[in-house]
């Protein structure tokens, strides 16, 4: 019996070739750089958010081997951006951006109570600590479920909970400080 023709059977293997899986990978950033873009530029700004992308599909190309299928592609692409965009945090110490809840967009409305509502929650974002501002953006921005969230940051499912419970209570202190006030 051919080994070769017995293995395809046997189990789902990536026995591709070099230009193949070159190949596939091309077709992942087709499909995925303008999430992860939008990932990394809420991260690290939009002035290093297509370098930290492209940082993050070279990153993907050479562990491509290891994705397993137990995420959705799109969560496996994010934890490898999320490690990226803290690796160059960390060299530059970068201070936490001004972040833009959609960096590709203008408001679309054009109504001034859009533009002064989106830049409070901009500036209340980026008062949040790391951890916060980084789960806010993972459940309720980029719409991972907390089981998601949970296996990009590496901690628990209940630790993503608790730090959005925080930061949302945090938020609303920012945001309405009287209603707060009378609770």
């Amino acid at each position: 019996m051919d080994t070769h023709k017995y293995r395809a059977q046997q189990e789902p293997v990536r026995d591709m070739t070099t230009r193949s899986a070159e190949v596939e990978m091309a077709d992942i950033a087709r499909r995925h750089y303008d999430a992860v873009y939008r990932f990394c530029a809420r991260r690290v700004g939009i002035d290093r958010a297509a370098d930290v992308a492209q940082d993050t599909f070279l990153t993907a190309q050479k562990v491509f081997h290891k994705f397993r299928g137990e995420s959705n592609l799109t969560t496996w692409l994010f934890g490898i951006a999320h490690n990226e965009c803290r690796r160059v945090s960390r060299k530059l110490r970068c201070e936490p951006v001004l972040l833009e809840i959609d960096p590709e967009s203008h408001s679309d409305s054009g109504s001034e109570n859009a533009i002064v509502d989106r830049h409070a929650v901009n500036q209340v974002l980026s008062k949040l600590s790391a951890e916060h501002r980084e789960v806010v953006i993972l459940h309720e921005i980029e719409g991972l479920t907390y089981e998601e969230a949970a296996s990009i940051l590496c901690v628990p499912v209940g630790t993503v909970k608790s730090r959005l419970h925080h930061a949302f209570a945090q938020m609303r202190r920012s945001l309405f400080p009287v209603e707060e006030a009378t609770r």
